[in-house]
């Protein structure tokens, strides 16, 4: 199932699509459950595809949101590929590199990037994210899989320079409407072993990212494991689990994104998140 959240009249809803058309959730579902992370809580998601109105909206004027528009948190990963370290300088992590994004940061499909005027070192970073569907505290590897509701393509939209003001990289994963999550949430029975994904990255069409999920350093039940290992994991939390190889800063000269520009990132059967940019 493809569970998304889209604006309609004023007004911000979710639904499911089906054969290029969005169908909204009921008026007495969206009464239980205001929004697609209280679907997810409710554990309802099973519910929603039979409590959708018969109308729907075409996909090519949908005015999208991320799925989660509103999670309690977004844990990213960094370095989380072999060839992404190499060209960033970097040795290979002994623990997951985390840190965090927060909602005003990213966008839906469609939605325009904002290169800020801070900075031309603006940069792009496919992904795959998790969204997690059940409260998880201290969960093993080998009940990671239990806790997940889904996937999402990321673009972890990064501010070069200021992400290496300090150690942290708060500042430089942050800036408004800089990264996008989406298209739709891809639930889990969709996949059967998201480490057979293939990841493309795409800037006006050129491919500058391609890398296999089973190639992360530290896999799916691994980051789930070890993120619940500090904090209780909430029903619609994300975790981007890093980019492969191929980004803008590791190039030479440095492929910066500029207004005009189109990113997409493409996870096959999870769906492709294309965003146009533009200036702030």
């Amino acid at each position: 199932m493809k569970a998304l959240s889209f604006r309609v009249a004023d007004r911000d809803t979710y639904g499911v699509l089906r054969d290029g058309r969005a169908h909204e959730a009921e008026p007495a579902f969206r009464a239980r459950f205001p929004d697609l992370r209280a679907v997810i809580a409710a554990g309802a998601l099973d519910k929603l595809a039979d409590a959708l109105v018969a109308d729907g909206t075409e996909e090519a004027s949908l005015s999208w949101l991320p799925p989660i528009p509103n999670p309690d948190k977004t844990i990213c990963v960094g370095v989380n590929y072999r060839p992404h370290a190499a060209e960033m300088g970097r040795t290979p992590p002994e623990h997951p590199l985390l840190f965090v994004r927060f909602p005003g940061s990213q966008v839906g499909h469609r939605q325009p990037l904002v290169r800020p005027s801070a900075s031309a070192a603006y940069d792009y970073e496919g992904e795959l994210a998790v969204v997690i569907g059940r409260p998880a505290w201290q969960v093993s590897r080998a009940r990671a899989f239990d806790v997940i509701a889904g996937y999402c393509a990321f673009m972890d939209g990064t501010v070069r320079d200021w992400q290496r003001h300090t150690t942290q990289y708060t500042a430089g994963k942050n800036f408004r409407h800089s990264g996008a999550v989406g298209p739709w949430l891809c639930t889990r029975d969709e996949i059967a072993d998201p480490g057979r994904l293939v990841l493309e990255t795409r800037v006006n069409g050129e491919v500058r990212q391609q890398g296999r999920l089973a190639d992360l350093i530290f896999d799916i039940p691994a980051l789930v494991a070890y993120v619940s290992a500090f904090t209780e994991l909430l029903p619609g939390d994300v975790i981007a689990t890093g980019t492969p190889g191929g980004v803008g800063a590791g190039r030479e000269p440095p492929a910066w994104l500029v207004p005009g520009d189109t990113v997409e990132v493409d996870l096959g059967p999870v769906g492709t998140l294309r965003c146009p940019v533009v200036g702030d």
